[in-house]
């Protein structure tokens, strides 16, 4: 599976989030920005995204997806800590 295509699962579950995917066909790394994040639990986040390729991973199409989540003012606060 290419990256593209697991940003484009995200990215159609979560509209209103920006998504950017890096791997290698199996094992992915998602860094996911919004709003909707704000007030929510690590494990909540988590499980959001999760949600929007689950069908993947149960199928095994996705090996492994490590997933990183921001609001908009912690991704900025991030970037210029350059942490990803």
């Amino acid at each position: 599976m290419d990256p593209k295509e697991v940003e484009r699962l995200i990215g159609a579950g979560l509209s209103d989030c920006e998504v950017t995917v890096t791997g290698d066909g199996s094992h992915f790394e998602a860094v996911v920005v919004g709003e909707l994040f704000a007030g929510m639990t690590p494990v909540k986040k988590q499980q959001l995204v999760y949600g929007t390729c689950a069908d993947r991973i149960t199928s095994g199409e996705i090996h492994a997806l490590s997933i990183k989540t921001y609001t908009p003012d912690e991704w900025e606060k991030a970037r210029k800590l350059q942490i990803s």
